[in-house]
């Protein structure tokens, strides 16, 4: 499918969820009953994760530069096993851990984590979640991190249902006053138990719902980043050391390539990249663009990250198209300072 065929069906997916529209697959409803076979030997293999158990990563990092006079910043994450960091042992692996010390490191600032992923959740679950995170009597986050798309796809759930759920995660989160980037959904098609023809129908409804989500949430004032072809090519190409035990959920070098591509985005979210990369840079092909145009060619390249830009244009809304020099992730903490409950 071309940039701009992915163009399309992203715009018609994000306008369904929208204006209430109906289900629009994600593959097309008539290939189903060809892999059904293959679906359910694959999740025979995969079993989503030998244990829903994630360590427990909540707490205080940074605390080198906690003070009487310093605030932490507070982040949040939410989505599915992925968010949570299912999948390792230590909380020092899991994302959550890695973009907390990272951001503490580039803030010099503590940073307080809180965690309400959910292993196994689909986008509906994100009204309960956005609902616990609101509910906390603390300050709002001042930037909450959403990964989530993975068992929409192989749930099967409506893409304008899965989009429509995630904008509105986002919308409530921005209207509280707290900075929210998107980890899109990332490429179903590299698990390596999953074979051919679901292999290819995997990446398709991976990649759509990926541009649709960007549509979805930069829509609401949020910024996404792709892992589709982050988790792509180099999960194919070193699937022991990039995949854990369960090769479908990351191992802590699979989490750590995630969290470099994340990380830039939520500084830059927060005023805290340097502002000479803040500016388009023409020889990356980074620039200005209609959002749909955006969406689709963030849903192809690792890393790419999309925010809101002009308000309106000739096609509708445009965003800004980044493709953000990784940095290395500044070593984690053994163990958070102040663990919560």
């Amino acid at each position: 499918m071309t940039s701009m065929s992915r163009a399309r069906v992203a715009r018609r997916i994000a306008a369904g969820a929208a204006y209430g529209g109906g289900g629009i697959g994600l593959a097309g409803a008539a290939t189903v009953g060809l892999v059904l076979a293959e679906v359910q030997l694959a999740r025979r293999r995969v079993s989503n994760g030998t244990s829903p158990h994630v360590p427990q990563a909540d707490g205080l990092y940074g605390r080198m530069y906690a003070g009487p006079a310093v605030a932490p910043l507070r982040l949040t994450m939410l989505g599915d096993s992925t968010a949570a960091g299912q999948g390792v042992h230590r909380g020092g692996q899991t994302p959550g851990a890695l973009l907390a010390s990272g951001l503490a490191a580039l803030a010099e600032r503590p940073v307080e984590l809180r965690t309400v992923a959910t292993p196994g959740a689909c986008s509906d679950d994100l009204d309960r979640q956005v609902a616990l995170v609101l509910a906390d009597p603390d300050p709002v986050p001042d930037i909450c991190v959403i990964m989530v798309g993975a068992n929409d796809v192989t749930h099967r759930m409506p893409a304008t249902r899965s989009v429509r759920h995630l904008a509105s995660a986002v919308r409530r989160l921005r209207t509280a006053g707290a900075e929210v980037v998107v980890g899109t959904c990332p490429d179903l098609g590299t698990i390596e138990p999953v074979r051919q023809p679901l292999r290819w129908l995997a990446r398709r409804a991976s990649r759509q719902l990926a541009a649709a989500q960007t549509i979805g949430a930069v829509e609401q004032g949020g910024r996404t980043v792709s892992l589709g072809d982050l988790l792509g090519p180099e999960f194919a190409e070193n699937p022991r050391e990039l995949f854990g035990p369960d090769s479908y959920h990351p191992s802590a070098e699979g989490y750590a390539t995630a969290a470099m591509a994340v990380l830039p985005t939520v500084c830059a979210s927060l005023g805290l990249w340097p502002a000479e990369e803040e500016r388009p840079d023409a020889s990356r092909r980074e620039g200005f663009l209609p959002v749909a145009r955006a969406a689709a060619e963030a849903a192809s390249e690792a890393g790419t990250e999309v925010a809101a830009a002009m308000p309106s244009g000739p096609r509708g809304p445009w965003a800004l198209l980044k493709r953000r020099r990784r940095r290395r992730v500044p070593e984690q903490e053994p163990a958070p300072a102040t663990p919560s409950n």
